[in-house]
């Protein structure tokens, strides 16, 4: 298993040695709550370190200069502090945050105090959050490059207008998670037109924080099947015995999930899937093109995830897993941190949002699955077409030498 480590001072010191060649690029910063190891914390102190990058240090070409901070409970908040060692102005309000000579904004809405719905999920207000930067953008006549940590609403109506406004305004937006930006082991990108025809997911954890992750990494994977993608028709939620009585009536799902596990080193070798996984869950996705979307969560049995795909034409399937560090630096987020970086920098969007939207929209519906006991929820709202870009973006340069984690 991997385990959690610290920041080696033999990597941390060879980044601080990395100077940008420019002057770096002022941001603004929108961020509900900051403690250690939040997102925050991650993503804003990779802003202020600099992180491992195409196998070399990288110094961030990001700087924040101002931020709004939404929650700081005294017993958990590093986000006052660590915003005074910095020098980082904290502001009373997200339209006093976006500063005169801003080139961006990030919006890390995950964390922090707030309600859950009846079907569990976090109301976080990204939009909401959203919804002010945009009313400041539409005053003063700036509409700058915006980052959105995770998927955009728990509300699809919401989710759709969060990406409307990016179209309306035309400004570049990416948001979603770091783990569709990670290593791959091996490395495994499909081709634009691949031939898919069976692809199997797994992540781990919770239905809607982590199951998000695992359907968007699904993804940014079949996105690249024949004809793009033309969206989703119907989902379905399967818990405990019903996710395997599926599994056991659908060989092929559990073939393809072995093959994709055979390559993560997080994985119980000891154990069987059925030992390790007390509560299991199946999400299932029947895209408009005809294929059959399949992600297992499997807590307790694996700490990354992983694809394994039947392609048309080829005798074998491929699989790939992608790589997490469960402790600091956490640089499987250093992807993301990179193409922030340089959406906001270069003004230019570098993968479709469209796929975070439809991630969205999926993970709403399975929620709604899963409240209403593994119904079949019919999905016409999700027809979300877009094309995926030639190169997927993911980490391939050599993992960081603080990192220690085996190739």
């Amino acid at each position: 298993m991997l385990r959690r480590r610290t920041f080696v001072s033999a990597g941390a010191a060879a980044i601080a040695t990395a100077a940008p060649t420019s002057p770096r690029a002022k941001i603004a910063a929108v961020v509900t709550a900051y403690f250690r190891n939040s997102h925050a914390d991650v993503f804003i102190g990779n802003m202020q370190r600099g992180f491992w990058w195409d196998g070399k240090p990288h110094a961030s070409e990001l700087e924040i200069a101002a931020m709004y901070l939404e929650q700081s409970p005294p017993a958990t908040d590093i986000g006052k502090a660590e915003a005074a060692r910095h020098r980082i102005p904290l502001k009373p309000t997200v339209a006093e945050a976006l500063v005169p000579g801003i080139r961006g904004v990030v919006l890390i809405g995950e964390h922090g105090d707030y309600p859950n719905n009846e079907k569990i999920q976090k109301l976080y207000p990204r939009y909401e959050l959203m919804e002010q930067i945009v009313k400041t953008y539409r005053k003063t006549g700036r509409s700058l490059p915006l980052f959105v940590d995770k998927h955009f609403s728990t509300e699809w109506k919401k989710a759709k207008q969060m990406l409307d406004w990016s179209r309306e305004l035309r400004f570049p937006l990416i948001a979603g998670t770091s783990l569709t930006l990670t290593w791959r082991r091996p490395v495994l990108e499909l081709d634009l037109e691949a031939p898919v025809k069976r692809a199997v997911g797994y992540f781990h954890g919770g239905k809607e924080a982590y199951g998000y992750h695992g359907i968007e990494v699904y993804q940014s994977m079949v996105e690249r099947r024949q004809g793009g993608e033309t969206g989703v028709d119907w989902v379905q939620c399967l818990d405990g015995g019903d996710a395997w009585k599926w599994s056991a009536a659908n060989p092929w799902g559990r073939e393809l999930l072995e093959e994709a596990l055979r390559h993560d080193d997080s994985v119980l070798r000891d154990k069987r899937i059925e030992q390790s996984v007390k509560q299991p869950v199946i999400f299932l996705i029947g895209y408009r093109s005809g294929l059959q979307g399949v992600l297992y969560l499997l807590k307790g049995h694996t700490q990354q995830a992983g694809f394994a795909a039947e392609l048309e034409g080829r005798a074998g399937p491929v699989a790939c897993s992608m790589i997490t560090q469960w402790g600091r630096p956490w640089s499987h987020g250093n992807g993301l941190s990179y193409w922030v970086e340089q959406t906001i920098v270069q003004n230019r969007e570098f993968y479709p949002p469209e796929r975070t939207l439809l991630a969205t929209g999926i993970i709403e519906s399975l929620m709604d699955s899963s409240f209403r006991q593994g119904a079949r929820v019919d999905t016409p709202h999700l027809r979300v077409a877009y094309r995926a870009q030639r190169e997927s973006r993911f980490m391939r340069g050599p993992l960081p030498p603080y990192d220690r984690i085996r190739a």
